[in-house]
């Protein structure tokens, strides 16, 4: 409630927007995310820190269906483990089941060499969705930032890592040969050379292949710290042997346009005051287009 009135604006991004920006800034940038989304036409929308299920359908049935781009019939955010920041799903294709493996630990997965907590506490920091559609599976995933320690911060990701493989291995008796997609915001910072390990070892070498591999090196961030000219790809597609077979030219399409660099750049053009325009996300969009799945 906000002056008696019930508002479902769903946080004002915390952790970028000063102190005291306006509701009508946070509904701005609402406005911008669901621009970006309409112009991206997509069947299947997988998105990170999501507040919660009210909130994700006030998103679609009135931000989505202004910008042309809904309602989506479809929308999924069960509670995750950080209390706001749900990954979440909306789609125009029914799926035939949705599952959420939030509630999993280190031990449910069999999983050895982990920390206590991990190994008796849920194990994802928010969740790993699974959602079967008539032809693909996909898990998607929010792996831990790599704040405040990087160093816990980097065992807790491979951790996840880990343990969604063991979810695609329980899924399928072979999982080389069937077709899913592992994707979200996996928090891995860096892009490294075919087969050199990282957090995200478990899942990118002899099991999945991550379509930013084939972008050009420079041409594959989607995050940026403008300030610092730190640019990063935390953000992934990976998909299962048989799906890159079937799609060996595919490759991400990565839209810029409303993420915060961009939003600065703007801002800075225009004198917006506090620097601030509104921007869709501190993420850009990653958008593949698998024609005829």
């Amino acid at each position: 409630m906000r002056d008696g009135r019930p508002l479902l604006d769903a946080a004002s991004d915390r952790d970028v927007t000063p102190e005291g920006t306006s509701v009508e800034q946070a509904l701005a940038d609402r406005s911008a995310t669901a621009g970006i989304i309409a112009a991206a036409r997509a069947d299947v929308l997988a998105l990170q820190e999501v507040f919660d299920l009210a909130a994700l359908k006030f998103f679609n049935d009135t931000f989505l269906s202004r910008a042309g781009a809904g309602p989506y019939p479809f929308r999924y955010c069960p509670p995750g483990n950080d209390g706001s920041g749900n990954v979440a799903a909306l789609l125009n294709l029914r799926p035939l089941a949705v599952k959420s493996h939030a509630d999993l630990t280190g031990g449910d997965l069999h999983l050895e060499g982990l920390p206590r907590d991990l190994r008796e506490r849920p194990l994802f920091r928010r969740d790993c969705l699974e959602i079967d559609l008539d032809n693909v599976t996909l898990f998607l995933c929010h792996f831990k930032s790599p704040y405040p320690d990087p160093e816990r911060a980097r065992i807790v990701r491979e951790a996840e890592a880990r343990a969604v493989r063991k979810v695609v291995e329980a899924r399928f008796a072979d999982p080389a040969n069937e077709r899913w997609i592992v994707l979200g915001d996996l928090n891995e910072p860096t892009r490294p050379q075919t087969g050199t390990r990282t957090t995200l070892a478990a899942l990118r070498i002899g099991f999945a292949v991550d379509l930013m591999e084939r972008l050009p090196p420079g041409e594959d961030w989607t995050y940026e710290v403008a300030d610092i000219g730190m640019r990063t790809c935390p953000d992934r597609i990976l998909l299962s042997p048989l799906l890159a077979r079937e799609y060996p030219d595919v490759r991400p399409q990565i839209v810029r346009t409303g993420s915060m660099g961009d939003a600065g750049e703007q801002s800075r053009a225009s004198g917006a005051e506090n620097g601030e325009a509104p921007h869709a996300s501190d993420h850009a969009l990653v958008l593949v287009d698998l024609d005829g799945l």
